[in-house]
């Protein structure tokens, strides 16, 4: 089971190599971090849905998008919680709580308990890990 599961994951990664920008793998499987203020869905305001960049997997929609002030597209909430997993990442000296994509385990950003409500919280991403599809 253990195996399969690796093997899956590991394929997923290579496909999403052949389609990424190197700075775009970087960020998303080798825990990157994009520029504050450079993603141009930083202050994208229209009405849509953020997928993930890789695999195309719905993460976000723009009804809970908020803007932060940190540089980094933000969310109080995924479109399900079913679509992103959550661990702990202890680089840099601190203890944070890393996202990632559920389907294709690509890191995403971070989750902070400092965002509105309703949540609470504050899913600050990485714009490059962002595919932005708007309502029709």
């Amino acid at each position: 089971m253990y195996i399969s599961k690796l093997q899956k994951s590991w394929g997923s990664t290579m496909r999403c190599k052949e389609k990424l920008t190197p700075f775009e793998y970087h960020v998303m499987f080798e825990h990157g971090t994009e520029p504050a203020f450079t993603s141009p869905l930083y202050s994208e305001k229209r009405e849509g849905t953020y997928l993930c960049k890789c695999c195309e997997t719905p993460l976000f929609s723009s009804q809970a998008k908020f803007d932060s002030g940190t540089g980094w597209p933000s969310f109080y909430e995924p479109i399900a919680p079913e679509v992103v997993e959550e661990s702990t990442d202890t680089s840099h000296g601190m203890i944070r709580t890393e996202v990632h994509c559920a389907k294709c385990k690509a890191h995403l950003g971070h989750v902070f308990e400092d965002g509105p409500p309703p949540t609470g919280l504050r899913y600050c991403i990485n714009g490059v890990c962002l595919k932005f599809i708007p309502d029709a």
